[in-house]
Formats: structure tokens, C-alpha cells, sequence
């Protein structure tokens, strides 16, 4: 299948030399409002569409991804689909349930697909929290901690503005919250959320999200932009034990209670005095070991979304899916504002 990008930036760059590696798409060309980007690209030996009007009239082009600032989507997203094009649009997908409608309007209008750039539902983190949650394998899980921590502060170009969308709850937090909501299904409670200003006081630049769902898990889901000790990536605590993360690259470890009773605890002297309730375990009531690695391909997210308009599948990130993932920011965004939790 021939796709075309229209942003040649960092994740419209991003796609354009995936696309050139996959076995499922060619790459038909790029558009960018800036000529010195579509310069930049024929350097590279990528045709650079003359106008998006031409990209658009290109009958052998399919797809089309969206790669530019956030406060655009719409406009080019619908664009496309009115030229009967299926559409992958970067994340967030925009910045209003009224603006998606819309979009999903057009997609189903014109008989093709849209979609949004879900890609990190194929991180390997993630996909051995997830592992670990529908295993069962440590009971009931109780509440997961996510988090993505830096300390060079938030991007000096538009991701810095809110008149284009910018801050790390559309940045980060749109694919964290995608991806704790894969773990614990879409029916969100409660959110309450703080935002950092620390950096930049126009948009967020960090944030701490908290989620209830329906079943009564729990989510922690936190961006930082200043911090320069970062703290685990994923902590799981569940009935039978915990599970840690603390770093991408790692292999998540596993404490796994084996008994509970104690008869005989020593306990733990302290200056302030003894305390039975902070006693160490040890391995005769525990197992610790580590969980492999899930084997995982990012060039699936455009497998996956091929097949489903070759042959007519559900695709991966579905329309419902979408709204629940930008209605839970739209909630924090309400909830930072009030300093209280808002009911979903």
C-alpha cells in the first residue's frame, strides 16, 4: 500500500524511514508546509509533494499519515478522508470530542478508516505489565504506577504553546493513559490531576494523574520534565505480590508472596522503637524472579491497520477508544483547574 506523510518533522521524519523499512508499505512521498523541510526530504532521496492539493489528487496513495502541531489535525485529517483516503493521524488525535465527531464523521462519510498513532500499545514495558495483569498470575491487581521521567523540561517548539496544543498531558500523558487503559479496560470513574508549571508557565510541563475504574483498580500516572532522579517507570502492587519496572530497557521483577502467616516475625528495631509491621521478608515466604521481555515490533501498528482495510478487520485503536482516551484528558485538564476530582 502507498502512504504518503504530510508534517516532515520529528515523528513525520520518524514515519517516512519506518515506512522505507516496511513490509507491508511503500513510501509514496511527503508533504510539508515549509520548503526547506521538502528540500530537506528530496536530499534524502523522498519525493516531497509539491502542494498537499497534489498529494491529495494522487490516486495511487491510500494512506495518509498526519504528522504537524495539534491544533491542525482536523482540518487536514478531514481533507484527507473527503479525498477518500484512510488516515492515520499522530497523537492526540485533536483537542475536543467535537473536533474527533467530526473527523469520525468524515471517515465513516467517505467509507474509509482512521486511526490514531497508538504505537507505544507495543512497548515492551508495557506489554509485560499488561502481561502480568491478565495472567492473573499475582491475583487481583490492586493499583499500577506509571511514569515517564526527564529533567531538560519541556520542548522549546510548539509543544511549549497552547494555542497549538501544546504541554505533557497531549504529549506523554495521551499514550499513558492509552496504555493503562488497555490494562484496566475503558470505564474511568474518577480522574484527579495536578499540573506542573515548573519550566513553562503556558502549557503543563509535568503532571500527576489519578484514575478509579469501574472494577476498583487504581492508576498513578505521572510526567516529569525536572526531575533528575528518575523513579520507576511501572510498580504494580497486587493480592499475591509486587512487580516492578525500572526502566524500559529492564526485565520487570516479580515478589511473589508465598505465605502470609508469620508466628515467629523479628522484628525491626528502630531509633523510635520496634516495629513487627515493616519487617523484612525473606525467600522462604517469597519468590523473586524476573519476567521476560515480550517480544514486540512496532512495525505491527501499520501491519495490524493495513489489514483491517484490506480485509475489512476491527482495527486496533477504535473510535470508542479514542474518545475514552481524550475524554480522561479533558477531565484532568477540568480537574487541574478545580483542584478537585471530576466523575466520568
Amino acid at each position: 500500500m502507498k502512504v504518503a506523510v504530510v508534517g516532515y518533522g520529528g515523528m513525520g521524519g520518524w514515519h517516512a524511514e519506518h515506512l522505507l523499512k516496511s513490509d507491508v508499505a511503500t513510501l509514496a512521498g511527503i508533504y510539508d508546509i515549509k520548503a526547506e523541510r521538502c528540500e530537506l526530504a528530496r536530499s534524502r532521496g523522498i519525493y516531497a509533494y509539491p502542494s498537499f492539493e497534489s498529494l491529495l489528487s494522487d490516486k495511487s496513495v491510500e494512506l495518509i499519515t498526519v504528522a504537524i502541531p495539534n491544533d491542525v489535525h482536523e482540518e487536514v485529517v478531514v481533507a484527507a478522508l473527503n479525498a477518500g483516503k484512510n488516515v492515520i493521524c499522530e497523537k492526540p488525535v485533536t483537542l475536543s470530542l467535537e473536533s474527533l465527531d467530526r473527523m469520525i464523521d468524515a471517515a465513516e462519510k467517505n467509507g474509509v478508516r482512521f486511526s490514531t498513532h497508538q504505537n507505544r500499545r507495543w512497548d515492551v514495558d508495557y506489554l509485560a505489565m499488561k502481561k502480568l495483569h491478565d495472567s492473573g498470575e499475582l491475583g487481583k491487581v490492586i493499583n499500577i504506577e506509571s511514569r515517564i521521567h526527564g529533567s531538560r523540561g519541556i520542548p522549546s517548539d510548539w509543544r511549549g504553546e497552547r494555542a497549538h496544543g501544546g504541554g505533557m498531558l497531549y504529549d506523554w500523558g495521551i499514550h499513558l493513559i492509552d496504555q493503562i487503559l488497555t490494562i484496566f479496560g475503558w470505564d474511568v470513574r474518577r480522574v484527579q490531576c495536578i499540573c506542573d508549571n515548573i519550566t513553562n508557565k503556558e502549557v503543563d510541563d509535568g503532571f500527576r494523574l489519578d484514575l478509579v475504574f469501574a472494577s476498583g483498580e487504581r492508576a498513578l500516572i505521572e510526567v516529569g520534565t525536572y526531575n533528575f532522579i528518575a523513579m520507576p517507570r511501572f510498580y504494580m502492587r497486587a493480592e499475591k505480590g509486587t512487580a516492578l519496572i525500572t526502566d524500559w530497557r529492564e526485565e520487570a521483577k516479580v515478589v511473589k508472596c508465598k505465605y502470609w502467616h508469620e508466628n515467629d516475625v523479628l522484628p525491626v528495631k528502630t531509633a523510635a522503637g520496634l516495629t513487627k509491621t515493616m519487617a523484612p521478608r525473606d525467600d522462604v515466604t517469597t519468590e523473586t524472579y524476573t519476567v521476560e521481555r515480550p517480544a514486540s515490533d512496532v512495525h505491527d501498528y501499520y501491519r495490524h491497520f493495513i489489514k483491517a482495510i484490506r480485509e475489512g478487520d476491527a482495527q486496533d485503536v477504535t473510535y470508542e477508544q479514542m474518545r475514552t482516551d481524550l475524554k480522561v484528558i479533558l477531565a484532568a485538564f477540568r480537574s487541574a483547574e478545580s483542584g478537585l476530582p471530576v466523575e466520568l
